[in-house]
């Protein structure tokens, strides 16, 4: 018992040390938002040190000028500045680019700003003073499912390009195929034969490089293609 858990924790040791790797090496970038020249500097060092690509920007207004042109990366933040506030700055990245994760930092003791950032859109927030080891993490689990959440939605934009691709009879046979209908009830519905809503199946099959039937409705249904479906049906 003792040598499998033992094995496992050393396992899951290689995977997280073999992430971060990957993530230094990326230089995945990180964007610090302070008042404070000391803590700017602070979070500067730590997270370069770390591997991560770092620009600092001495106030939310300054940070908003160039948000537009970010795609990827991490946000800290802090919450108490002049003019736009941190929550502020927050409230303009969910509504622009809610991908991005935001850290914020808050000062000790200030739970009700920290509850309003989570309830915000924040994925986590640390209190000042705070180590250097819970920020990188913090940091590092923010990167990771940005990261991932980005896959997920060239997936999703592959196979919504794939259905696109699909001919008028062909969406209707994939209809069929979502409604739980057997080829005999989708040939009758279309006026055909059976044996081409095989074809049709086969067409539908190598088009959405699916492996299986089964693999082929839960692309579609990623995609959200039964209410594209109902859409098009008014």
């Amino acid at each position: 018992m003792w040598t499998d858990y033992n094995h496992k924790a050393k396992l899951q040791a290689a995977i997280a040390g073999y992430t971060d790797k990957a993530m230094a090496r990326a230089g995945t970038a990180v964007y610090v938002v302070d008042d404070e020249e000391a803590i700017r500097a602070r979070l500067e060092f730590l997270l370069r040190d770390a591997g991560f690509s770092v620009r600092s920007f001495e106030s939310a207004k300054e940070f908003l000028t160039v948000l537009p042109q970010i795609q990827s990366g991490c946000i800290v933040t802090d919450v108490r500045m002049p003019e736009v506030t941190g929550i502020e700055l927050l409230r303009h990245v969910m509504a622009t680019k809610p991908h991005l994760p935001v850290i914020v930092m808050t000062g000790m003791g200030d739970i009700a700003l920290a509850v309003d950032a989570m309830k915000t859109g924040a994925i986590d927030f640390l209190e000042k003073p705070f180590e250097d080891g819970p920020l990188l993490s913090a940091v590092k689990t923010a990167v990771r499912r940005e990261e991932e959440a980005s896959k997920r939605n060239a997936e999703d934009a592959a196979i919504r390009g794939k259905i696109d691709s699909l001919s008028q009879r062909e969406r209707q046979v994939l209809e069929g195929l979502l409604s739980g209908s057997p080829n005999k009830i989708i040939a009758y519905d279309l006026g055909i034969s059976s044996r081409t809503i095989e074809k049709y199946r086969a067409n539908l099959m190598v088009k959405m490089a699916a492996k299986s039937v089964s693999d082929l409705v839960r692309m579609a249904i990623r995609a959200g293609l039964p209410s594209d479906i109902r859409e098009n049906r008014r």
